[in-house]
């Protein structure tokens, strides 16, 4: 994982006034009546799940997927998709820039993320992560063959691994370099001739009249304010996901190669949709 990317500077994002506060009151109850009820069932059918099917999980991601889809409903916000989720064994590989992307990428393909290891402490946050399979990974090489025998784990139980190859969220505006280190557990004896990898694009459309950047998370912004702001708006924009083709891992010579590829697809998606929201913005 890299360091934050900073960029420009950030955005204030000043507390909601008046009639804003019954937005976020409304959307907000709703969103946590919607995430930690879930999480509950989620929880009390992993009893049952886990002793059964150890690593595998049938039944509780459609529950996760399940709270993604009408989180966006709550929040007013449309969601978008083409292409097609790949039915292969494997992981996805997509940009990031805003923690709405956790719904994003949920919503239509079920997937396991994986996260740097602080975000196991984070308040709520962390919890919903372990409790939905996220695997945490850390910044120490000396961790690196224990990690990535855990990928190989995860992978050879059919788990979709979604990766930000980037290591850091950005403004929205473009993609990062990918970042080959995470692309090595893929050229695995035991998986590379069994596995695919599917690049994926999300773009953010803001609402009319707000900047571009309305829903990207970055640099030092503080998480709270951020979703008050988009908890508070009058109205929302949308977001779009594109499913590219995927990429059999054992026709590339190396990580780099690979990571490469999946790079030029998922900029090449992500440039035409912002250029596709500034031609026909969001009304």
């Amino acid at each position: 994982m890299s360091t934050t990317w900073r960029g420009e500077e950030e955005p204030d994002h000043p507390r909601p006034k008046g009639v804003a506060w019954v937005r976020v009151a409304v959307k907000g109850g709703l969103l946590g009546l919607l995430t930690f009820g879930c999480l509950g069932l989620l929880l009390l059918v992993r009893l049952i799940e886990a002793p059964l099917f150890g690593l595998r999980r049938p039944v509780t991601p459609f529950i996760t997927q399940f709270v993604c889809r009408n989180a966006f409903r709550i929040l007013g916000m449309r969601f978008e998709s083409d292409g097609e989720p790949m039915r292969s064994h494997g992981a996805v590989v997509a940009n990031h820039s805003s923690w709405l992307d956790i719904f994003s990428l949920n919503a239509r393909k079920r997937i396991y993320y994986v996260a740097k290891a602080e975000v196991a402490g984070w308040a709520g946050i962390g919890w919903l992560a372990r409790a939905t399979g996220t695997v945490f990974i850390n910044r120490d090489p000396k961790e690196a063959a224990e990690q990535r025998a855990l990928f190989i784990r995860r992978l050879a139980a059919g788990h979709k691994l979604l990766f930000f190859p980037e290591g850091t969220s950005t403004d929205g505006q473009r993609v990062l370099s990918f970042k080959p280190t995470l692309f090595a557990a893929f050229f695995d004896a035991e998986l590379r001739d069994t596995i695919w990898v599917q690049p994926v694009s999300v773009t953010y459309y803001a609402p009319l009249g707000e900047e571009p950047r309305f829903y990207s998370w970055w640099g030092g912004m503080d998480f709270a304010p951020h979703l008050l702001k988009v908890l508070a708006a009058p109205r929302q924009g949308r977001v779009r996901v594109v499913y590219h083709p995927p990429l059999r891992v054992a026709d590339y010579a190396g990580r780099k190669q690979l990571a490469a590829e999946a790079e030029v697809s998922v900029r090449r998606g992500h440039d035409a949709g912002v250029e596709a929201g500034r031609i026909s913005p969001v009304r």
